[in-house]
C-alpha cells in the first residue's frame, strides 16, 4: 500500500513452512503476570508490553493511595518491562485504561512527567473494572533497535 507523501506499508507473511519467532520478556522489577500471559513479548521488531496495574513488585501490594501514586507505579512497571527488553527500545504507543475518567487530568500530569519530548501515541479509555480492583492499567508497544 502506498499513501500520500510516498509512505509505503509492506505486509509480508512467512513462506510456507517458515515459523514466525518471538521472545518473551520477563523481569522481577515489574509484578508477575496475574494470569496466563507474559509481561512482554517481542515479535517483528516490536515489544508488546502487557497491561501494568499499580502493584509494587517488591511487596506485591496494590498502590491505591491515590490516582497519582497508582499512575506512577503503573508507569514504573511498564518501563521496567521496557528496560528488560534491552537497550534502545522506545515506546511508540500507549493505552491507558481508567475506571474513572474524572482522574484523566491527574493521570495526564503524571504520565507527561515520564517523557522529555516526543511522547508516544496514546489512547485513554474508561472501563467498568480492572483486574484486582485496580484504578488504572497501562499497556504499551515499543519499537526495538535494528
Amino acid at each position: 500500500m502506498t499513501f500520500a507523501n510516498n509512505f509505503t506499508i509492506v505486509i509480508t507473511k512467512p513462506t510456507k513452512g517458515e515459523k514466525m519467532s518471538h521472545k518473551i520478556v520477563s523481569t522481577d522489577k515489574a509484578p508477575a503476570a496475574v494470569g496466563p500471559y507474559s509481561q512482554g513479548c517481542i515479535g517483528g521488531g516490536l515489544l508488546f508490553i502487557s497491561g501494568q496495574i499499580p502493584v509494587n513488585p517488591a511487596t506485591g501490594e496494590m498502590v491505591t493511595d491515590d490516582i497519582v501514586s497508582a499512575t506512577r507505579q503503573s508507569m514504573e512497571n511498564l518501563l521496567a518491562v521496557l528496560r528488560a527488553s534491552g537497550d534502545g527500545a522506545h515506546l511508540v504507543k500507549v493505552t491507558i485504561f481508567l475506571t474513572d475518567m474524572n482522574n484523566f487530568g491527574a493521570v495526564n500530569e503524571v504520565y507527561a512527567s515520564f517523557f522529555d519530548s516526543e511522547p508516544p501515541a496514546r489512547a485513554c479509555i474508561e472501563v467498568a473494572a480492572l483486574p484486582k480492583g485496580a484504578p488504572i492499567e497501562i499497556e504499551g508497544i515499543a519499537v526495538l533497535p535494528e
